[in-house]
């Protein structure tokens, strides 16, 4: 007997005017980003260049959300039971593995400049680089009001900062090299900005295959959960015990139950599954709102095919 029966909507979703906010930084974005690939080419600037693929990436993170916000909404069918929950997920993976090589190539180019230096046109370099700059800021004001309102425009209004330290550092770069003529310059704030996009671009990546490797939640420990369950009244043991995760904020949890045989003669298999299912729900740091109980008799365990987990 499984019990489960839950809302399938997801928390955090934004509205249609978080959407707005959303779609109109995601523009300015696009648009900083076909700038500054622009001035990259006319001014041979590594930092710009990989500015503009950090541009790019966090683009993808604002398409993201935009595309989660409407695709989130859809409700499930009998052919996609989750929607279009997992497309994230999906997006989120591809976009990390792009920005990971495209780092490690730029880190390498970078490597090789400081050793053999390229002439760099300083001052249109700090034309663009202030366009870039003045983009992210007309963002920033236009996510402000909603960045506390859920996780997407959280997540959404950070891209933005990061965009706009980064072009800071391209105008840094730019200034040096005005100044002093040192054109390593441009090398050393393209492997900075790496060394600041790697790192979340790796843990992404790692994050989103976990998921789709239908991996155990992060923070959700199955051991602990299953001593939660063993210490409930009528529980004789717990099997067949699976954790994964949907999308951001989705986690799923599924186990056979053994439970006293009286439960299935007295009535009391109801309470049973309300007991389960808020243990999973309120216990853990991990909150698991979609749980399925199969309520089992010791008995039934010769009636099991598979492997017990």
């Amino acid at each position: 007997m499984s019990g489960h029966d839950h809302s399938h909507s997801h928390a955090g979703a934004p509205g249609e005017s978080h959407q707005g906010r959303i779609a109109v930084a995601l523009s300015i974005t696009l648009a900083v980003f076909v700038f500054q690939v622009i001035g990259s080419i006319l001014t041979g600037s590594l930092a710009l260049l990989f500015d503009s693929a950090h541009v790019l990436t966090d683009a993808g993170g604002l398409a993201m959300a935009l595309l989660a916000a409407r695709l989130m909404v859809r409700p499930a069918t009998s052919r996609r039971t989750w929607g279009f929950a997992r497309a994230e997920v999906l997006a989120a993976t591809a976009q990390a593995a792009v920005l990971l090589a495209v780092g490690l190539i730029v880190l390498v180019e970078g490597i090789q400049r400081l050793f053999n230096p390229v002439e760099i046109a300083s001052q249109e370099m700090i034309v663009f680089g202030a366009i870039g700059l003045a983009g992210n800021i007309a963002s920033m004001l236009v996510l402000l009001g909603g960045r506390s309102k859920n996780f997407n425009m959280r997540a959404a209004f950070l891209e933005v900062v990061n965009d706009a330290l980064g072009s800071v550092a391209v105008i840094i770069a730019a200034i040096v090299i005005s100044l002093t003529g040192w054109m390593q310059a441009d090398a050393v704030v393209a492997m900075l900005i790496g060394a600041l996009i790697l790192p979340r671009t790796v843990k992404l990546l790692l994050e989103t295959v976990s998921v789709l490797l239908e991996s155990t939640p992060s923070g959700l420990d199955l051991d602990d959960v299953r001593r939660h369950i063993l210490g409930i009244e009528h529980v004789i043991s717990v099997h067949d015990l699976h954790a994964s995760q949907i999308a951001t904020g989705l986690p799923i949890l599924s186990a056979h139950v053994v439970v006293d045989d009286e439960c299935f003669h007295d009535g009391h298999v109801p309470q049973m599954l309300d007991a389960l299912q808020s243990c999973v729900a309120g216990h853990f740091e991990v909150s698991i709102e979609h749980s399925t109980f199969q309520l089992e008799t010791a008995g039934h365990a010769k009636h099991e095919l598979g492997a017990h987990h």
